[in-house]
């Protein structure tokens, strides 16, 4: 009877490992695609997007003029604009070098930090299987998901760590390009 309570407490850790685990992988994959597309798009400034709209506005302005009486009036105004994008390019220059160095860390922080918890989950699930999955199911691959589990158990695969980290990548990467994330 005693037996029978250890197995019956012992089994919905491993029932639950294989969804955790997964949901980690998951997790991290999403974070990770995020600030990849905030590193990548950026934010736009009330200064740059008035900048941008003055440079406009000067520009209709000067092609507005099209007379020759106005000709020197429309050139003021290019040139006005032409010194309005130097300082729009100068100021984004400077505002993706601030970003630049802010946002760097953040992704050395996610990896640092997905190494140490991939490590953690392999140290306390080694040798231990994470899931058990129909043989039939994985014919040709059983072997290398059972890898450092033990192997079949009432024709059953057991799934260890090291295959089931492998998987869940894998599968968290396609879902995240799927769903376009």
């Amino acid at each position: 009877m005693g037996e029978e309570e250890i197995l019956i407490g012992e089994q919905p850790r491993r029932s639950l490992a294989a969804p955790l685990i997964f949901f980690i992988v998951v997790a991290f994959q999403f974070v990770s695609i995020y600030l990849h597309q905030l590193k990548k798009k950026g934010s736009k400034s009330a200064a740059e997007i008035q900048l941008r709209a003055e440079i406009k506005q000067l520009l209709k302005d000067a092609s507005a003029l099209s007379q020759p009486s106005t000709f020197a009036q429309a050139a003021k105004l290019r040139r006005l604009a032409a010194a309005k994008e130097k300082e729009l390019a100068n100021y984004k220059e400077a505002h993706d070098k601030e970003m630049k160095r802010s946002s760097d860390s953040y992704p050395k922080i996610l990896f640092i930090s997905k190494v140490v918890m991939y490590f953690v989950l392999i140290c306390w699930f080694w040798r231990t299987p994470v899931a058990e999955i129909s043989q039939q199911l994985v014919q040709p691959f059983g072997r290398f998901l059972s890898w450092r589990a033990g192997g079949r158990l009432n024709n059953n695969v057991m799934v260890g760590i090291i295959p089931w980290l492998i998987l869940s990548t894998r599968v968290s990467k396609f879902v995240c390009r799927l769903i376009k994330y």
